[in-house]
C-alpha cells in the first residue's frame, strides 16, 4: 500500500489498467472520497450523478505525480467502491 498522506485533492485515480476511476475529493479515514461525477463510468451501468463514491485507500498500489493507481483494474475498482451522500 501506498503512503496515503501523499494523496491530495483533484488527483485522478486510475485502476491497474490505466482505466480512469474518479478524481479525488478528500480522504477520510481509510477511504478515498471521490468526486461527484456527471457521467457514467465505463463499465458501470448509469450515471452517478448526485453523490459521492469512496473508494478504499487499501487499494492504492502507488501515488505519482497527480495520479493515484490502484491495484484493481478500473472495472474492478468500481465494483469496490462505496457509495455516500
Amino acid at each position: 500500500m501506498a503512503d496515503a498522506s501523499a494523496i491530495r485533492e483533484h488527483m485522478e485515480v486510475i485502476g491497474a489498467d490505466g482505466a480512469h476511476v474518479g478524481t479525488v475529493d478528500k480522504v477520510e479515514g481509510d477511504r478515498i472520497k471521490l468526486t461527484r461525477q456527471q457521467e457514467a463510468v465505463e463499465g458501470h451501468e448509469g450515471p452517478h450523478d448526485g453523490h459521492h463514491h469512496y473508494v478504499s485507500i487499501g487499494l492504492v498500489a502507488d501515488v505519482e505525480g497527480d495520479q493515484v493507481r490502484l491495484s484493481a483494474t478500473g472495472a474492478n475498482a468500481v465494483t469496490f467502491e462505496e457509495e455516500g451522500d
